[in-house]
């Protein structure tokens, strides 16, 4: 009873966590119920057998969370069933030419060298990345077709069976997969090369506020946590390659086109990971207090508070630009500055003497400090650059559409609240000019 409870309780926090999870639970209890009235009505099963199986079997490999990983399969599954069958039904046809001594002989040899060529296939970069299920597909279908016709006298009703049963439960998966609460793989990178810069954002945040100046800062334990944020991103390689790749399959939907650059987005994400590495080499040496030569003690640490703060802000309208998708033009002063801020402390450490400081630990200690904030500062500047560039190449709005867009928004609203207002007064004669005007007033706000 004890477990019994504990797996409910971590059932319910997996559903609590991503509630579309829930959604993609009855999404594939519904298509499977669906795919499986074939076996249930009658005349669908006298017109498919036994192959009916095979569109159950279909919705059970093929219905995945995000639309691109299910369009994915389900054209992968399709099109390899396809050409393999087709392909399959050839090579029974050339060994029944053989005579039935060298038929098999035959077969056992087309199979051999499709099975071959098409594990070798395998092994090519771009064809693992988004063709692997269907060469799997295509080289078990080749071999059922040709290896079952053997035995199977009708073995072009045997592949037609099999083919569309197949297409019928690909089909179901991605009608369900994109109608019903779609979870869109392309959404889901965007939100989260945004949620890693706000990450990068709030350990520098902290690193000013929480490192340099912590006998100032009484919230110490709240900042404490938000330098441990970028540890998250050090391992999303894997998971924004797999959405890259679902996100290249889906159809046009909300703000993402056609031929959308998601490759840059890996670009993107790749400068991230590198930012978030020197960040964890930087972490590594915040556990001792910043001590400086005593002349220029107060003046690094304004540099670096300076620099810190600057690019935390430069990443956080990053973050916010990329999320809106308008060119993030409001992020160039807090870069400049942060620039500024860093040629002066390249300044002030090559003009600095070092030689008479007794404690050379320390010195050694704040100069690798400042050197790998620097480091970070220049990774701010190339993931700028990398947002940038994506804009450009996926024709983000500017600021001042954005803006207009807005400000269209509010005339359409004020003006529907005159005609609410004008509505009332010929309802109620007691109206009053003052709440008219309230009215329009909460309009423009909106």
């Amino acid at each position: 009873m004890v477990k019994a409870a504990e797996l409910a309780k971590k059932k319910m926090k997996l559903g609590k966590d991503d509630k579309r999870r829930i959604t993609h639970s009855l999404k594939v209890g519904f298509a499977l119920s669906l795919v499986s009235l074939i076996y249930y009505c009658q005349p669908l099963y006298n017109s498919f057998g036994v192959s009916a199986m095979w569109a159950v079997m279909t919705v059970v490999v093929v219905f995945e969370l995000h639309v691109g990983a299910t369009l994915s399969k389900g054209l992968n599954r399709g099109l390899a069933t396809f050409f393999a069958g087709a392909l399959g039904v050839g090579a029974h046809h050339l060994a029944s030419l053989s005579g039935k001594t060298g038929e098999p002989i035959m077969l056992g040899f087309f199979v051999f060298l499709q099975a071959t060529s098409s594990t070798f296939i395998r092994f090519f970069p771009r064809v693992k990345a988004k063709y692997d299920y269907g060469m799997l597909i295509f080289i078990l279908t080749f071999a059922l077709v040709s290896v079952s016709g053997f035995r199977e006298d009708e073995i072009l009703v045997f592949a037609h069976k099999r083919l569309s049963t197949i297409v019928i439960g690909g089909s179901a998966c991605l009608i369900i997969s994109v109608i019903v609460c779609p979870v869109w793989a392309g959404e889901d990178l965007h939100l989260l090369i945004a949620l890693n810069m706000e990450k990068l954002a709030n350990f520098l945040e902290g690193f000013g506020n929480g490192y340099l100046r912590e006998s100032e800062d009484s919230d110490s334990n709240k900042n404490k946590s938000l330098l441990q944020g970028y540890k998250s991103v050090l391992g999303t390689k894997s998971n924004e390659e797999s959405l890259a790749n679902f996100a290249s399959w889906e159809p046009r939907h909300g703000w993402f086109g056609f031929r959308h650059p998601w490759k840059q987005y890996l670009k993107i994400g790749a400068l991230i990971r590198q930012c978030a590495y020197r960040i964890e080499t930087l972490d590594s040496y915040l556990t001792t207090k910043f001590h400086a030569p005593p002349q220029v003690q107060t003046r690094l640490e304004e540099l670096c508070l300076e620099m810190s703060r600057e690019a935390a802000r430069a990443l956080k309208q990053l973050a916010s630009s990329h999320k809106t998708m308008t060119v993030p033009s409001s992020a160039t002063p807090y870069l400049e500055k942060s620039r500024t801020a860093a040629t002066a402390l390249k300044s002030l450490l090559k003009t600095t003497s070092w030689k008479d400081e007794n404690d050379h630990l320390t010195v050694i200690h704040a100069a690798t400090v400042t050197s790998l904030l620097l480091d970070v500062i220049d990774c701010t500047d190339k993931i700028a650059e990398s947002v940038n560039e994506l804009a450009s190449l996926a024709r983000f709005k500017t600021a001042e559409k954005a803006e207009k867009h807005v400000k269209c928004g509010e005339v359409v609203l004020t003006e529907s609240a005159r005609g609410n207002r004008l509505a009332r007064k010929w309802d109620s004669s007691g109206e009053t000019g003052s709440s008219a005007g309230d009215v329009d007033t909460q309009a423009l706000c909106i």
